[in-house]
């Protein structure tokens, strides 16, 4: 029990690790068996239910305890633990999106969730290794964001539109104004807004600061469009 919550590491996370291999095929596999079996997950209510509250489960009670291990281990700080990443606040609207079913909630975590989530996924800036409180938090959380607007499209029959990339677009950018706000004001380097990640991540290949958040943008722009291509070509088919 300690060592699965001990803030003190001696050995780091390796990214493409035997371990982080094993929850990006989990993350695969249940994301095709939520497809697969879309039809007869609509036709039961009490599978939906089960499907939404165990992806709600995912996403707070790994937070809940999180926050509950910063005050235990005296690790708070107000400059690296508030929920100010993209990740944290896409978690957020994620939790509400699946009780609300908010449309408008759907086109943002479809498109800002599963691209920030996926990236984390991917380039995880994660310290902590397998069987650490920590490596379990990370990716239960991040698989669960990208999963939750996956079922309200495949089983609620949710569809992103053009529309709605704007509307994730203009999300993030009111979205790095704030946050960008706060960390000048906190001296905090929240979504990355002020330097890059001290760990290997995409942004290494964008430029320096502040170059590399003009690229994000344009890079937001085309994984929103690639995204949305599925849903375009299937209208075409449908018409």
């Amino acid at each position: 029990m300690n060592s699965l919550f001990n803030p003190s590491v001696t050995d780091y996370f390796l990214a493409y690790s035997s371990s982080h291999l094993v929850v990006l095929a989990i993350l695969v596999i249940l994301a095709a068996l939520i497809f697969a079996f879309k039809s007869n997950i609509s036709a039961h209510d009490g599978i939906q239910r089960t499907i939404k509250y165990t992806l709600l489960s995912a996403l707070i009670v790994p937070e809940t305890i999180l926050y509950g291990w910063y005050s235990e281990e005296g690790l708070w700080d107000i400059q690296y633990t508030l929920p100010l990443e993209l990740c944290s606040i896409s978690q957020i609207l994620a939790i509400v999106m699946l009780i609300t079913r908010s449309q408008l909630l759907y086109q943002i975590v479809f498109f800002a969730g599963i691209g920030g989530a996926l990236q984390a996924m991917l380039t995880p800036d994660l310290e902590y290794p397998f069987p650490h409180f920590r490596f379990f938090h990370f990716f239960i959380v991040h698989i669960a964001i990208i999963l939750a607007p996956l079922y309200m499209t495949w089983v609620e029959k949710y569809r992103p539109t053009w529309k709605s990339i704007g509307i994730a677009m203009i999300f993030l950018n009111i979205l790095v104004v704030t946050v960008g706000g706060i960390d000048y004001w906190l001296k905090a380097n929240y979504m990355f807004l002020r330097h890059k990640p001290e760990s290997a991540s995409l942004l290494d290949v964008l430029g320096p600061y502040p170059y590399y958040l003009v690229v994000e943008e344009g890079i937001a722009v085309c994984i929103f469009t690639i995204m949305y291509l599925p849903f375009l070509w299937r209208n075409k088919i449908v018409e």
